[in-house]
């Protein structure tokens, strides 16, 4: 994963700032810039917590209390619900206890797997704020050297976190195997392949 700190995002964030103008404010430090590099990334990081705290809520609230969605080939939906029913079309397909076990299992993992994306999801926000405040300090401070390595060092980070979402793929690949091989009207809502897995990886 490689990060390039492009011209046009310290621009964007310039804009609104007078002290990208170059002139010291009345009563600042000769030589030393207005900018206060740590205020910006704290307040860019603010807003994308606010932001990911909103769809976090949502998703968990989604997650506890709504039904999981599923489609196959054809884009027809389905739905799992909290309590394990397989809903088609609306309607509720008979299921045994067994079945309703392997429904909530499944159900499970794919929870386990949305909420570990979105927790990446807030890594990857808050390493956007850093990348940003990391830009500004280089050019600010006249020393844009390391500025790269540091955000790839941090970018790494969260690759190898993404790794380890990969690494549950095929335990729910198992799972969707045996819930379709159980329940013969799940079987169209299979459609988790080993190639899935090859592209996480990858």
């Amino acid at each position: 994963m490689t990060t390039r700190l492009l011209p046009a995002l310290l621009l964007t964030l310039c804009l609104p700032l007078a002290a990208c103008s170059g002139a010291d404010d009345a009563g600042s430090t000769p030589g030393k810039s207005v900018v206060d590099a740590d205020a910006i990334e704290k307040g860019i990081q603010h807003s994308a917590d606010k932001t990911q705290s909103k769809m976090a809520a949502k998703l968990r609230a989604k997650m506890e209390h709504g039904n999981i969605d599923l489609s196959d080939a054809d884009n027809n939906k389905a739905e799992i619900t909290p309590k394990g029913d397989l809903l088609i079309n609306g309607k509720a397909v008979a299921i045994d206890a067994q079945q309703r076990a392997l429904l909530l299992d499944y159900r499970k993992q794919v929870e386990q797997i949305a909420l570990a994306g979105m927790d990446i999801g807030v890594a990857g926000a808050h390493l956007g704020a850093k990348a940003a405040g990391e830009a500004l300090r280089g050019v600010f401070s006249g020393n844009p050297e390391g500025i790269e390595a540091k955000v790839n060092a941090e970018a790494a980070k969260i690759e190898a976190r993404a790794k380890e979402l990969c690494g549950l793929l095929p335990a729910m690949q198992a799972k969707q195997q045996a819930l379709a091989v159980a329940l013969p009207a799940f079987k169209p809502y299979a459609t988790m392949d080993q190639s899935d897995i090859d592209d996480c990886r990858s």
